[in-house]
């Protein structure tokens, strides 16, 4: 087992006899961990876990990969005794109660947004293997498809595609464009807000003459209301009734929440999972197609992706947008070091890098993590785990901002609560 996974998980598990279960010993004789993150105090995950175990003792007991596969639950309950209650339901061990620091650690890491959450990953290197186990559970009960591993898009997208006037064309046609692969649904008022920028944006690619195509994967209730929706859109959509299809695009980005727009290259590989966000803070397409930038000026378009993982926020006196190109120069640098050596890893980085000036939006982010009024102030702030990281010095130089950054990744911070 890597030691990435054992420094992550520590060096003991418990199980619901409150035995300790070896960790090393554990890597050593599976090959993928599904993480379970949950509460007992949570209806939906309790619901979950009845499922999950008769997945997890259907492949126990049928499957010719039984040994090679292990669940850990990642409570997020706040007491004890809710915790080993729900601990009692699972025949798979857990990350000890107290472990709040590594709990939080495996939030950041895996991108978890919401409980219940699965996501199967690589015991020998801690990588993601498929961040929607919910869906396998649910779609593969009797666990055929293990290890659950990526496929290519077009191997996942193949079939017919339909436009809102009822034509249809082959995936094939998508080979060599730009591809916004778009979850949404009627129901949703962000949905159909982004839904009315959107097409601006299309079109507006489109007249550019860049190859970009757009793929709408439903998640209305209906087919009644998939028609209603998919008629305000000039793109292409998976067929409603091809519910399989719809699940197994949800299964490969591991969709949590919608809307969401991941936008490919022309090979097929993620550009980005942020595609709201560029399309509303690019709405002349300048961008297209929106590459990963490594320092992003605080917005309300883009404030959410500070609920996703630890950010780097560096506040400064700057009323104007001009104004804050030194401080994203400043820290620029050390954010692609961090970009380039995780992307090189095939992982996802650790740390979001922010420039704030002076306005509403900065004022109600220090209001409610109630940091000082002083500019510049260094700051990282961890919603999930509610903890911020406060380097108050006379002047901010980027040997001062890569010690800070290399002391968080480290654990050698302190943290203060938000």
């Amino acid at each position: 087992m890597s030691e990435l996974l054992l420094n992550v998980l520590g060096e003991r598990l418990v199980n619901r006899e409150k035995a300790e279960v070896d960790v090393q010993a554990l890597g050593e004789r599976v090959s993928l961990l599904g993480l379970f993150f949950g509460c007992g105090l949570n209806a939906p995950c309790r619901q979950f876990n009845g499922s999950l175990c008769d997945f997890y003792g259907r492949f126990k007991q049928t499957s010719e990969h039984r040994d090679k596969l292990e669940v850990v639950f990642v409570s997020s309950d706040q007491e004890q005794k809710q915790w080993q209650d729900f601990l009692q339901e699972m025949p798979w061990p857990a990350l000890p109660f107290k472990d709040r620091h590594k709990k939080m650690k495996l939030w950041n890491k895996y991108k978890v947004t919401s409980i219940p959450s699965l996501v199967f990953v690589d015991a020998a290197t801690g990588k993601v293997v498929c961040r929607n186990g919910l869906l396998v559970v649910r779609d593969d009960p009797k666990g055929l498809e293990f290890p659950w591993g990526p496929k290519p898009f077009a191997e996942v997208v193949a079939g017919p595609l339909l436009r809102s006037n009822r034509q249809s064309t082959d995936s094939a046609s998508l080979e060599g464009y730009y591809v916004g692969v778009y979850f949404s649904a009627h129901w949703c008022p962000p949905c159909r807000s982004l839904t009315r920028v959107l097409v601006e944006s299309y079109r507006t690619v489109k007249e550019s003459g860049q190859k970009f195509e757009i793929v709408f994967v439903s998640a209305d209730r209906s087919e009644e209301s998939f028609q209603q929706y998919f008629s305000e859109m000039p793109w292409l959509a998976v067929p409603y009734s091809d519910e399989a299809r719809r699940s197994r695009l949800n299964r490969l980005y591991g969709i949590q929440g919608i809307p969401t727009l991941i936008l490919l290259d022309t090979e097929g590989h993620v550009i980005t999972r942020q595609g709201r966000v560029e399309v509303l803070n690019d709405p002349e397409c300048r961008l297209f197609p929106w590459h990963p930038r490594p320092v992003l000026e605080l917005s309300e378009a883009n404030a959410a992706q500070l609920h996703e993982g630890p950010c780097l926020v560096l506040f400064v006196d700057a009323e104007d947008e001009g104004e804050l190109e030194p401080a994203k120069e400043l820290i620029r640098p050390i954010a692609e070091k961090l970009m380039t050596k995780y992307k090189a890893k095939e992982e996802e980085t650790p740390l979001l890098f922010f420039v704030a000036g002076e306005d509403d939006m900065s004022d109600s982010l220090r209001d409610y993590t109630n940091l000082p009024e002083a500019a510049p102030l260094l700051t990282i702030l961890d919603m999930s785990a509610r903890a911020k990281y406060v380097r108050d010095v006379e002047e901010i130089t980027p040997d001062v901002v890569e010690q800070f950054v290399g002391d968080f990744l480290a654990d050698k911070l302190k943290p203060e609560p938000i």
